[in-house]
């Protein structure tokens, strides 16, 4: 990972702007910069990944234009080889430096060629204006707003703008802006017909052709690459994808609590099998309790289930940071909001189920994708979503729904029975019931949270102050403990975050009042 930042005007103060970029040192801990644009400044803290020399530190200057870009951008040896054939040459390694001849070529146009995680914001010289884009699934993070003397500002974090601008928001995904407008340059949400040609062999074959080639994008690193297996079907997946690829042993982490850890066993017989070195970070109650309030800071959200699922992964990240050389961590998310959560086993219909799939990616950047790359960016190293492909989503989001109902007695099985033929993984590991990651790295996390939360308030204490907070109102005492300290840090910021993330109650066995799967009824053998 790294951090970026943009104050998009010549009133921009040099120390005020070098103070924000400060607060995401953690995010870029390598090296520091800021540029005067001469229109304004633009900041950078860098993570070391690709091409890792001095020559790969930006801002990159071009004609007098400049860029900063958090983000890894695949193939783009192909895009710097068409570059180079149209007189532009290079001084570093680093797949970034390729972005700004490009947007000499292309203009906007640029943002749809990109097969990219990123976030990033361009200052035009010759028309003296600034441009910001972010990717489809907003994997890397950008926000944005106006300072109190009406001054622009991006940045990768919100608190790199908290206290400066009064109303921060989060930059849309797949957007990209432009003389005071945001223009939508590919909703991956967005459906129009879908693919139904397809029988079950082919749409099988493609899931799984997809994935690999997404995997294998992932592992293009010059800085040492781990994995976080957590034993459940989706990072297993990635795994053991990669360890086939890279034919070689691969270094694996997972993470469970100290009396009732329910993915360690799962986990450790996936690194047998794929013959990884593995890692296991044992915690306990201490630990969790001890990490609500820096997972909190670092997430710049209230979700219930966002923090209780980053609790686990913040401890193990961290971990890694302090007892290995790893820089990029590959990660198993978005594999449910395409193929399916234990509640959506319960969607009325084929179209209930898609509608429920788009919302759920389009709100994607501030649930799972912003878990993930707080907890792993704050720890100072870099996350990759093999999930993510944009070939990958864009193939399954147009399967048609009624394919994706769990009509086979298993959830996911698309995905499933992709890669049963491949005998990477051991078929119970293939064929395991999901279980949210939070329930997962022990019950007892879930509830130690609950309990911690019960005794900080009392019911009178809980009652009144609930009535503060108008949006998204806390329901649960812990729901209110997680927005008392997200307002230290984030104050009057709520709207960031739009509600709480919660299965679709409109569903029938869905009308629950706790966002973990162990509240449905077919939570079944998801805890064993």
């Amino acid at each position: 990972m790294c951090s970026i930042i943009g104050f998009c005007d010549k009133r921009a103060q040099y120390e005020v702007v070098k103070t924000a970029l400060l607060k995401t040192t953690s995010r870029g801990p390598d090296a520091s910069r800021i540029i005067d644009t001469g229109n304004g400044f633009l900041g950078f803290n860098r993570l070391s990944i690709m091409g890792l020399n001095d020559a790969g530190m930006q801002p990159f200057e071009l004609d007098g234009s400049y860029i900063v870009c958090n983000g890894e951008i695949y193939g783009f040896r192909k895009l710097k080889e068409m570059l180079i054939k149209k007189g532009y040459t290079f001084k570093s390694d680093s797949d970034c430096e390729i972005l700004l001849p490009l947007y000499k070529e292309f203009g906007t146009d640029m943002f749809r060629m990109l097969d990219a995680e990123f976030a990033m914001v361009i200052y035009d010289a010759e028309t003296e204006s600034y441009i910001a884009g972010r990717d489809p699934f907003g994997i890397r993070p950008l926000y944005y707003g106006e300072t109190t003397d009406g001054v622009l500002s991006f940045a990768s974090e919100p608190k790199n703008l908290v206290g400066l601008c009064h109303e921060v928001k989060p930059f849309p995904p797949g957007h990209y802006y432009k003389d005071g407008e945001f223009i939508c340059y590919y909703d991956v949400s967005k459906v129009n017909k879908y693919n139904k040609q397809d029988d079950l062999d082919a749409i099988s074959k493609n899931i799984h052709d997809l994935l690999i080639k997404g995997v294998e994008k992932r592992l293009d690193a010059d800085a040492p690459v781990g994995f976080l297996l957590s034993g459940g079907l989706d990072s297993s997946l990635v795994c053991a994808i990669s360890a086939k690829l890279l034919n070689k042993p691969i270094e694996t982490y997972a993470i469970g609590m100290d009396i009732d850890a329910i993915d360690l066993k799962y986990a450790r017989e996936v690194a047998d099998y794929i013959g990884s070195n593995h890692h296991e970070v044992i915690i306990n109650r201490n630990d969790v309790i001890n990490a609500i309030e820096p997972v909190i800071e670092a997430l710049g959200t209230y979700d219930i289930t966002t923090v209780r699922a980053s609790i686990g992964m913040y401890l193990l990240c961290k971990a890694i940071h302090e007892q290995s050389d790893i820089r990029v961590l590959l990660t198993g998310e978005i594999s449910d909001e395409l193929f399916g959560y234990k509640y959506t086993d319960f969607a009325p219909s084929a179209e209930e189920f898609q509608k429920e799939a788009e919302k759920r990616v389009r709100e994607l950047h501030m649930y799972d994708v912003l878990r993930a790359d707080r907890c792993i960016s704050v720890n100072s190293l870099e996350a990759r979503v093999p999930f993510g492909d944009l070939a990958f989503t864009d193939y399954v989001m147009h399967i048609d729904p009624e394919r994706k109902l769990n009509t086979y007695n298993k959830g996911k099985y698309l995905l499933r029975h992709a890669f049963e033929e491949d005998h990477i993984l051991p078929e119970d590991i293939l064929m395991r019931e999901k279980a949210a990651f939070s329930d997962a790295v022990g019950h007892s996390l879930k509830d130690d949270l609950a309990e911690f939360a019960e005794a900080s308030y009392t019911d009178e204490e809980f009652e009144e102050r609930c009535e503060k907070y108008t949006h998204a109102t806390p329901f649960t005492k812990e729901s209110l403990l997680y927005r008392d300290i997200f307002e230290k840090y984030y104050p009057g910021q709520s709207g960031m975050v739009v509600d709480f993330w919660m299965p679709n109650k409109t569903w029938p066995g869905c009308n629950v009042n706790d966002p973990s799967a162990r509240v449905l009824s077919n939570y079944g053998d998801s805890g064993k």
